[in-house]
């Protein structure tokens, strides 16, 4: 009796095992559409199901700076279809104004979207919005309550925020960012941290500096209400990741350690919570070990799945072989899971790039 109940157990958890999946769509394609490249992906699920995939349009050229829109497409279907582009902040019309740097959040009590970006990288502005992202707020200057004046450059994100959900700072919106300070001898140093919201987005403040070195980043809640921040590294630790960790809430942080399991060439990457443990994380990756010498370039975006918190990553997998630089993870309601990110055959910056793919896909389950 119990060897039949064991075979019927098997059978039906066999049954229920999904067959690994993995299926793209190009969202976006440098040239089309008025812009000449699409950068910086950002996506966000909210908590009705719909996807929001944001970006920079660079409407003369590939730069960093220059004539930037920030713009959204929107699925309700999971992200198999589409609705139009859609202009969520520009300035200026054809002027030399920098819009970008996405990085959005939902409110779970609310309901409420907030879309943090940067202008210039001197000013921190924010818009929202509560109707499932269909239309957006005036955006809101914040850059008095969180940029210092001997602040050089800001940056949120990009990428995504979280809300946390443990402990006495549960509620929290939380969005990782990063900044330059100009020091008295003329040089600038470089840091990560967080900007953070206790009262559902009405006013904003920034964390303690996570020193040294890092640059853009991503964060993370863990199972015992503990932060993990993964960073890319502009000094030292260049040609891996960066790491640290917080036990208030994201208001301090302790120094940012190398993260040996994770080289990255100086670039982005993304990271995500699945809950129980299990972390995603998403990067350009040339597939050798860092040397200390070669920091490696923006080739063979990754991912990789850790099953504790992101202490360990025992398993990765291949997603785009050739150049490929950011990302940004998701996931849909149903566990399927989805990454935005910048790749091509011949640059990184053709196109971005929607893959939906299932966590059996990840792990190479037969």
């Amino acid at each position: 009796m119990k060897t039949s109940l064991f075979l019927c157990m098997y059978f039906f958890m066999g049954v229920l095992h999904a067959a690994p999946t993995l299926e793209e769509t190009v969202l976006w394609t440098s040239g089309v559409d008025g812009y000449h490249t699409y950068r910086i992906p950002s996506l966000l699920v909210t908590a009705k199901g719909t996807v929001l995939a944001f970006c920079e349009g660079r409407k003369t050229g590939g730069g960093d700076h220059g004539d930037l829109d920030l713009l959204m497409k929107r699925s309700a279907d999971g992200g198999r279809t589409w609705a139009p582009q859609q202009i969520v902040h520009e300035e200026g019309g054809d002027a030399r104004i920098t819009i970008g740097n996405p990085c959005p959040v939902q409110d779970a009590v609310t309901g409420t979207i907030w879309l943090p970006f940067c202008r210039d990288n001197k000013a921190v502005l924010i818009t929202s919005s509560d109707d499932d992202g269909q239309t957006w707020s005036t955006p809101r200057d914040i850059s008095s309550s969180v940029v210092p004046k001997d602040w050089s450059w800001v940056a949120t994100g990009p990428g995504i925020g979280i809300q946390l959900k443990h402990g006495k700072h549960k509620g929290r919106l939380v969005i990782p960012s990063d900044q330059r300070v100009q020091m008295p001898d003329g040089t600038q140093r470089g840091s990560s941290h967080m900007i953070y919201s206790d009262d559902a987005g009405k006013t904003w403040q920034n964390s303690g500096p996570i020193e040294a070195g890092g640059n853009e980043c991503q964060v993370i809640e863990r199972t015992d209400g503990s932060l993990l921040v993964n960073t890319r590294m502009q000094s030292h630790f260049e040609g891996l990741r960066g790491v640290a960790t917080s036990i208030d809430g994201g208001a301090t942080w302790t120094s940012i350690t190398q993260e040996m399991q994770l080289p990255c060439p100086k670039c982005q990457a993304s990271l995500l919570s699945l809950g129980e443990g299990r972390v995603l994380f998403s990067n350009p990756n040339p597939g050798v070990p860092y040397d200390g010498k070669d920091k490696g370039k923006r080739i063979d975006l990754t991912v990789r799945l850790s099953t504790d918190d992101g202490k360990t990553w025992p398993v990765a997998r291949l997603l785009h072989a050739g150049p490929s630089a950011y990302s940004c993870l998701g996931t849909l309601p149903d566990g399927t899971l989805l990454c935005l990110y910048e790749g091509g055959a011949k640059k990184s910056y053709e196109a971005l790039r929607l893959a939906r793919f299932n966590l059996e896909w990840v792990s190479g389950a037969p």
